[in-house]
């Protein structure tokens, strides 16, 4: 009799496993560590400051094409910039008279527009008179190659493709030729 009563009773329902709150709240959890892992790798992640240079290719506003792995064997200057930026325009005609002076020498000055926009960036150029190349960093592509963290920033890239410096900030003229010629003259 005893054994019968046991049967007859109801029994509650015991489940195994997760249920899709503790599942959904879970994935939750790893979502957000995820996240706050990669913001914390991204926090960590330097401008390069020596080694291979980033490679990419950048149209200019002529409608060129310049991919940095192909100017190996010169000394190329990638100077990040934005037509709103006060520091760039302090820095515009030593960039422009370092193009001019070393242009047939072996180093291309490389001028890339950060957020701005073409009306602007166009502008700007003509303001200050640069003719050298200069392209739009669509999408912040080069820039977050480069992890960049303001404008202007400049990298003078080696002849062998590797960074040989980078100035935060305004770059002057002497010290942006001091580095060429250092660089201009360890090949010869």
């Amino acid at each position: 009799m005893i054994e019968q009563n046991l049967l007859d009773e109801p029994h509650p329902i015991v489940r195994r496993g997760l249920g899709l709150g503790s599942i959904l709240l879970l994935f939750g959890v790893a979502l957000v560590a995820i996240i706050f892992g990669l913001q914390l790798v991204r926090q960590k992640q330097t401008q390069p400051t020596s080694g291979p240079a980033p490679d990419f290719s950048i149209t200019t506003f002529d409608g060129e094409k310049i991919t940095l792995s192909e100017q190996r064997g010169k000394v190329v200057i990638v100077n990040f910039w934005a037509s709103w930026c006060v520091e760039c325009r302090y820095e515009a005609a030593a960039l422009q008279s370092i193009w001019e002076n070393y242009k047939d020498k072996g180093v291309l000055v490389l001028g890339v527009a950060y957020t701005d926009t073409e009306i602007g960036a166009l502008g700007f150029m003509s303001e200050f008179n640069q003719t050298y190349p200069n392209g739009m960093d669509l999408g912040t592509r080069i820039s977050d190659k480069y992890h960049i963290t303001g404008v202007p920033e400049t990298f003078v890239i080696d002849q062998s493709g590797s960074v040989a410096q980078l100035t935060i900030g305004n770059i002057t003229e002497a010290g942006l030729t001091a580095t060429i010629e250092q660089l201009l003259n360890s090949t010869s």
